[in-house]
């Protein structure tokens, strides 16, 4: 039964959750500037919804130096696409008119 997730739920943590959820599996993910960009957020909101999703564990964050600049890339965990997957399928059940439970 899909259920309302509500640390996806919160608007920029959705955001996120959706433009990593476009990254294939296995890919890199995304650099924290794209993501920054992709969300319309400043660093200070999207390093502390990061914060919020990695401590559920639904994203990795790695920071590395590339010509000696601070690098920060973002990946959803296999655990974080299951619960995005659920929770859209949540949202599309609301959407249908379906049982919804939060």
């Amino acid at each position: 039964m899909a259920k309302l997730d509500e640390t996806i739920h919160q608007a920029t943590r959705l955001r996120i959750m959706a433009a990593l959820n476009a990254v294939e599996p296995g890919e890199p993910g995304l650099d924290f500037t794209r993501l920054k960009s992709l969300t319309g957020a400043t660093d200070g909101n999207l390093g502390s919804h990061l914060e919020t999703l990695s401590k559920a564990g639904y994203v990795t964050v790695e920071k590395s130096f590339v010509d000696r600049k601070p690098k920060t890339r973002v990946a959803a965990t296999r655990t974080g696409r299951r619960a995005f997957a659920e929770h859209v399928a949540f949202l599309k059940s609301v959407i249908d008119g379906g049982d919804a439970q939060a």
